[in-house]
């Protein structure tokens, strides 16, 4: 058995759409491999989303980043050939061609991952930031899709661990939902 200490998180690039397929494909071939010991988990970054159409609410799986899936492993040369060789794989995310192993993920990047995207019944660990601002006042927004942008917070989530920004998009003031490590207050 493999000591689990050399197991780490890798990105998949896969053929768009097929991200779930890939999973399955892997998960198989894991089995009828004997590869449990040396792969462990395959993760589709998809959340339930819930959508209104003609009077009804329903729950959909909305793929956050397409064309790509996590698969944590260690990784030997064998490891490597069964997952780059699984149906609907195209490579791995910081492999430079060539025969070159892939980078993997850094810690955090893995425990925000799993915090969003983790397998249901798994409790990641979770890591509690603490926000050094109140409703009311205002922050930069320091990453994600409104990077660059100020707003005022007009709720805060520990549990979520969120707050709610109040921005200037396209003239108007729109409440967006952001990670306490995504913004930070403005200084007077």
């Amino acid at each position: 058995m493999v000591e689990s200490v050399n197991k780490q998180w890798y990105v998949l690039h896969t053929y768009s759409g097929y991200e779930n397929k890939v999973k399955q494909n892997l998960e198989s071939r894991i089995e009828t491999m004997s590869m449990q010991d040396y792969i462990y988990r395959v993760i589709v970054p998809e959340q339930d989303v819930a959508i209104e159409k003609d009077g009804e609410t329903k729950i959909v799986k909305e793929n956050d980043y397409p064309g790509y899936a996590l698969v944590e492993m260690v990784m030997t040369d064998e490891a490597w050939y069964v997952v780059r060789n699984t149906p609907g794989v195209t490579g791995f995310l910081g492999s430079h061609g060539g025969g070159s192993k892939p980078v993997s993920l850094l810690p955090e990047e893995v425990d925000d991952f799993l915090r969003k995207f983790g397998n249901p019944g798994e409790e990641p660990v979770k890591k509690v930031e603490k926000l050094d601002a109140e409703i009311g006042e205002s922050v930069n927004i320091i990453a994600g899709p409104m990077e660059g942008m100020q707003g005022k917070i007009t709720a805060i989530d520990d549990d979520k661990q969120e707050v709610t920004v109040l921005v200037d998009f396209l003239g108007r003031e729109t409440p967006t939902e952001i990670g306490f490590g995504d913004v930070r207050p403005i200084l007077n």
